[in-house]
């Protein structure tokens, strides 16, 4: 499942399409890929009820019976909603959109004999036009790394559905909710 994605817009695009109030994130790259455990920026609704982008970390809190060692990588595409372990964070008020332009898939059909596996890159059209995957998020305290130690963290994921028919030959079992218009 998607765990590489690019976001290429500014904070201004962004900040206009979610109709964004506050932007706490001091982000404006022009071009960044996001992997799992990286910051990237996410909207929210504020404590105070208005609309912020902040950066957050990529990897929601893995169900206790996943871990295996001393830290959490993090759940970065949460596909089974009625999983009681995420029933926490599927309110408004852990809800958020997540920016991007394209994002990847593994493509094993395209690889070659004694080379990684080539990704797919899946965008809305050749423009790459600016679109957001539905997310949630949380406060979270502990180890993401075991170098870094216990840690508070922002941390977000996105859901995922089945996969339409562009991404189906790539990737079968589910591909991230994409939402493209700013009423979504």
């Amino acid at each position: 499942m998607c765990n590489l994605y690019n976001v290429r817009s500014n904070r201004e695009a962004i900040l206009d399409l979610t109709r964004g109030m506050v932007d706490r994130s001091g982000w404006n790259e022009p071009s960044r890929d996001i992997y799992p455990g990286t910051l990237a920026p996410i909207v929210r609704v504020g404590a105070n009820g208005e609309r912020e982008m902040v950066m957050a970390t990529w990897g929601m809190p893995t169900p206790p019976e996943h871990i295996r060692g001393n830290y959490d990588p993090g759940v970065t595409n949460i596909r089974n909603t009625h999983f009681k372990h995420w029933r926490p964070w599927l309110g408004p008020e852990s809800r958020c959109v997540v920016p991007f332009n394209s994002f990847a898939e593994p493509n094993p059909a395209a690889k070659v004999e004694g080379q990684r596996t080539p990704n797919a890159w899946f965008a809305r059209n050749p423009d790459r036009p600016l679109m957001f995957f539905a997310g949630v998020w949380t406060p979270w305290r502990g180890v993401k790394k075991v170098r870094d130690g216990e840690r508070d963290f922002e941390l977000f994921g996105f859901l995922t559905c089945d996969p339409n028919n562009i991404v189906k030959p790539i990737h079968g079992k589910a591909m991230p909710v994409i939402l493209t218009e700013a009423e979504e």
